[in-house]
């Protein structure tokens, strides 16, 4: 439990090191976050805040979550998520409307990066679950990217839950661990990260340090 950074996808680049090797690098705009709320374990059971990033127009915020803005005088923002922090001690290190910025990371530093993977539609098993799908010739016809049959025999008589079968593709949640902090420019709230990150420009991610370094 450690506090991260809420951000945007921005793209991907490469940046050269000494050495002159290129380093293929994912640009996120990272905050500022604003801290919107605490969460105390004498309330709410346990530690957090919960911090909210991306300005957005307030006629796209639904009118609850807006006088939950300007109760805490913050502009109307369109990502919203809870940072779960180790103690109460933690969480008061922080006050309502205080800005959170992207030096909270240096370069080297080692993060894991949440976000939305891209959506790739209704799929097949051969795309979904790479199955090699039936012969190509000697009488095959409709059938060649068919999953084939599903079915039990009489006993069990059915069909087990977890059955690889076509469906939606991405869209889910996504986590990459253990990327490695490239540079951060403070000036311009940009955080670079060796790799990929999941999702398309523009989408929402969360940046935390890792839990996978050793």
């Amino acid at each position: 439990m450690s506090l991260g950074i809420l951000g945007k996808k921005v793209g991907i680049t490469q940046v050269f090191t000494e050495d002159g090797l290129a380093l293929p690098v994912t640009v996120i705009e990272a905050g500022p976050c604003v801290v919107l709320q605490k969460k105390l374990t004498a309330t709410d059971k346990y530690s957090a805040i919960q911090v909210g990033f991306g300005e957005c127009k307030s006629k796209n915020v639904p009118k609850p979550l807006l006088k939950h803005f300007e109760k805490v005088g913050s502009a109307a923002v369109s990502f919203v998520k809870e940072m779960r922090l180790a103690d109460d001690n933690e969480v008061n290190k922080f006050e309502v409307g205080q800005k959170i910025t992207c030096d909270l990371f240096k370069k080297g530093d080692k993060v894991d990066v949440t976000g939305t993977s891209k959506g790739k539609g209704y799929a097949g098993v051969m795309k979904l679950h790479n199955f090699g799908g039936a012969k190509g010739s000697h009488g095959t016809h409709e059938f060649k990217r068919h999953g084939g049959a599903i079915g039990q025999h009489t006993d069990p008589a059915r069909v087990f839950k977890g059955k690889k079968m076509p469906g939606r593709m991405g869209n889910e949640k996504v986590t990459i661990v253990n990327l490695e902090v490239v540079d951060v420019q403070p000036e311009k709230n940009l955080i670079l990260v060796k790799g990929a990150v999941p999702g398309k420009k523009s989408s929402f991610v969360v940046i935390k340090p890792s839990k996978h370094s050793k």
